[in-house]
């Protein structure tokens, strides 16, 4: 049974912007796992990357129907790319879940999809 569907889309420019005037923006929105398969990418490759986990940290909490705040922030979510180049969501995972993410890219945004599954 489906439980939540999220989804959610992000500007790759404004994403860049925010990069450029603060730095830190990385470590509010990744895990430090995530940071090491982010630190692999190179120029544009990276903004791609990191504005496809915004997007799909905010489909899951939009599907988790709590969005960010005082009891999810996006460190709490972590999601890496498996060996087939996948995404999967590795925390937060409730047992007996399961969660589906898509994450997409064009010349100018990033998007993702979550299906949160009982």
């Amino acid at each position: 049974m489906i439980r939540g569907i999220g989804l959610d889309m992000i500007d790759l420019a404004r994403v860049k912007q925010v990069l450029e005037t603060n730095p830190r923006f990385i470590e509010r929105i990744l895990t430090k796992k995530e940071i090491i398969q982010f630190e692999k990418y190179e120029g544009s490759r990276k903004i791609e990357f990191l504005a496809g986990r915004f997007a799909a940290k905010e489909a899951y909490a939009k599907a988790n129907g709590t969005g960010f705040g005082r009891h999810l922030s996006f460190t709490d979510v972590e999601i890496l790319q498996v060996e087939d180049g996948r995404p999967h969501v590795t925390m937060p995972i409730k047992p007996g879940e399961t969660i589906f993410v898509s994450i997409t890219h064009t010349e100018r945004s990033a998007a993702a999809q979550v299906i949160i599954e009982v």
